[in-house]
């Protein structure tokens, strides 16, 4: 299974998107899985549910800071601004309201997430978009030599 697929497979079962795209790196990642988990939980839905950045782009932002740690900040903002231009590149754009709309969905900002049902799965285009997310950052991780 890529990482990629095991981004999505989190969301699947539960994880934001944020911590979705950071679990897919766990393995690889010097800390421990409970300390990931809360540090991506802010992030999700746009950053705190306020449609923001999408989620999935900030867990594979988080990712990189951690796999790439010791990188200075010219370095890791120029690779985290390369992981946002291919991302919107395949998806138009790296909001998650604007995501969430073009998808003929609500952006809602209520602090209460929707219940995780088949019904909010299936319409939601968020799966593809952490698999997005992660696929990119493995990529970005393999170009440099990490992964």
């Amino acid at each position: 299974m890529t990482r990629a697929e095991q981004a999505k497979n989190n969301f699947l079962s539960g994880y934001n998107c944020a911590q979705s795209v950071v679990l897919a790196f766990a393995d690889v990642l010097d800390a421990p899985q409970n300390v990931l988990l809360a540090a991506a939980l802010p992030l999700g839905g746009g950053l705190g549910r306020l449609r923001e950045t999408c989620g999935a782009v900030s867990g594979g932002a988080v990712a990189l800071g951690l796999l790439f740690a010791g990188m200075g900040k010219t370095e890791m903002y120029a690779l985290v601004q390369e992981l946002a231009r291919r991302f919107r590149e395949r998806n138009g754009s790296i909001n998650c309201g604007a995501l969430l709309t073009g998808a003929g969905l609500s952006a809602d900002t209520a602090p209460r997430p929707e219940e995780r049902t088949q019904e909010y799965y299936r319409k939601r285009p968020c799966p593809q978009l952490i698999y997005d997310a992660a696929q990119i950052v493995e990529q970005l991780c393999a170009e440099r030599g990490r992964l």
